[in-house]
């Protein structure tokens, strides 16, 4: 194997979703990619659930906070390349210029966080949330990514999505 792939999360708030997303995508593939996440409008803090969650799954909690996009855009940040949005109005914001032209795709999720309910509600949106991220990025990590052009890996990453929608 080369280096791993980079992937990053986007969401708004970069609170629940895009924080699940980073844990999963390093947890699940043993190091085949690294997580990452950020948000338009970060909130500052990581919903305590998605806290558990990536607890749950041996992600070590030190590495998880919530941060603008705009430090994934500077050229000292990690070189992407997936770019995930996970929450639709994320996906239709102006996003900062990313280098090296990473792979981009639209995996919408309701907002875990933005539930009314009991706290029976809010946990089984976020395991909802988290099991939807977890089917797409484990076909993600079966993708032979090495022996595919950027085209290819494009219309995969939107074929995953839209296998579960």
């Amino acid at each position: 194997m080369t280096r791993p792939y980079n992937i990053l999360f986007l969401c708004t708030g970069n609170s629940a979703r895009s924080i699940l997303g980073e844990a999963l995508a390093t947890t699940l593939s043993h190091g085949r990619f690294i997580g990452y996440s950020a948000g338009s409008q970060p909130k500052l803090f990581v919903h305590p659930i998605a806290l558990k969650l990536a607890r749950e799954m041996g992600y070590p909690l030190e590495l998880l906070r919530s941060k603008t996009w705009d430090e994934f855009g500077r050229q000292d940040a990690p070189h992407m390349d997936f770019i995930i949005t996970v929450c639709d109005s994320a996906a239709g914001e102006e996003c900062p210029y990313w280098p090296g032209h990473p792979t981009t795709a639209h995996w919408g999720f309701m907002d875990p966080a933005a539930v009314d309910g009991s706290e029976h509600d809010m946990w089984d949106a976020f395991r909802k949330v988290e099991m939807g991220l977890r089917n797409r990025i484990e076909l993600l990590i079966d993708l032979p990514v090495e022996k595919l052009d950027h085209l290819q890996i494009k219309e995969e990453l939107h074929s995953i999505h839209h296998r579960f929608n």
